[in-house]
């Protein structure tokens, strides 16, 4: 008994130093890259937002909003705050909505995670998070011109944590609150995914989100649901798939459906958006995510 419980340690250890040796050099540069642009770009990407209010740049401004919001290291609950005091200094809803839903999608930080993944998967995690917000943008510029799409009453702009007067300090602070926030998730990640890789054959992965290509996707779109926590922390898990065969598509489905509906923080999407639009808000992540696979699998 004792034999066995130190043989199945040791393939565990095993896979688990394989993933934390091919994964947290990713996570370190993830969190400098997100701290550096919290800290020394995040103003000026959010200034160059308001200032494209002041410019008639009509549908074409909601590629641009998108875009932004990739490049916007906050989570959901800075992005929120923000948007609302974007509307307040005149942005439309239609660049709202791209902003919010790509910044909602990704950021510099979680690029940097998801480069852990390959190249490909990596485009297309950016590609498809960048038309996301694009096409969020043009389906609330068609039906929602004429009337509000978000309520915004109640959120006011978040205040910077980053004031040390220090640039040197301020940037550490914010290094730190950033190990603090994702370091346990990705930990987490890496142990989850070593268990995979030893007690889950590799043709159940193959067969469940790639064999059948339709209801593979389907089935990752729906487990992004519960199972994503944190950017960081999904990482290990997706790598483990894709080696025992999960298809690109449904790892694609996977990381639209995980943030989008990330549970802590689908409260403060309701509030924003009302029970009506809320509900349109979760059939267009999982309809946006499901076709997004499907396509992945078709082209690549």
């Amino acid at each position: 008994m004792i034999d066995t419980l130190s043989r199945e340690g040791i393939y565990l250890w095993y896979y688990f130093s394989i993933q934390l040796e091919q994964i947290f050099p990713y996570w370190i540069l993830g969190m400098v890259l997100g701290s550096a642009v919290s800290v020394f770009l995040k103003d000026r990407i959010h200034n160059t937002f308001r200032s494209l209010g002041e410019k008639k740049l009509g549908v074409f401004g909601i590629f641009i909003a998108s875009a932004l919001g990739i490049a916007s290291p906050l989570c959901m609950y800075g992005t929120i705050p923000i948007a609302a005091s974007f509307s307040k200094s005149g942005i439309k809803d239609d660049w709202l909505a791209a902003f919010m839903m790509s910044s909602i999608l990704l950021n510099p930080q979680l690029i940097l995670y998801s480069a852990a993944l390959g190249q490909t998967a990596l485009i297309v995690r950016v590609v498809s998070c960048y038309l996301g917000g694009v096409l969020a943008g043009l389906l609330v510029r068609a039906f929602y011109r004429k009337k509000s799409f978000f309520n915004f009453s109640g959120f006011d702009e978040p205040k910077s944590r980053d004031t040390d007067p220090n640039i040197l300090l301020r940037f550490l602070k914010n290094l730190w609150r950033n190990v603090r926030a994702t370091g346990l998730y990705f930990f987490i990640g890496i142990v989850l995914s070593a268990v995979f890789q030893r007690y889950v054959p590799a043709e159940v992965m193959t067969d469940v989100f790639g064999g059948n290509e339709a209801w593979g996707v389907l089935m990752a779109a729906t487990i992004g649901v519960p199972l994503y926590a944190c950017g960081g922390g999904t990482i290990p898990l997706l790598q483990a798939w894709l080696w025992d065969g999960m298809s690109l598509g449904s790892a694609a489905a996977f990381m639209l459906t995980g943030p989008a509906t990330k549970i802590t923080n689908l409260g403060a999407v309701k509030i924003v958006l009302g029970i009506k639009r809320f509900l349109l808000y979760l059939a267009y992540v999982m309809l946006f995510a499901l076709v997004t696979g499907l396509a992945v699998n078709l082209f690549l």
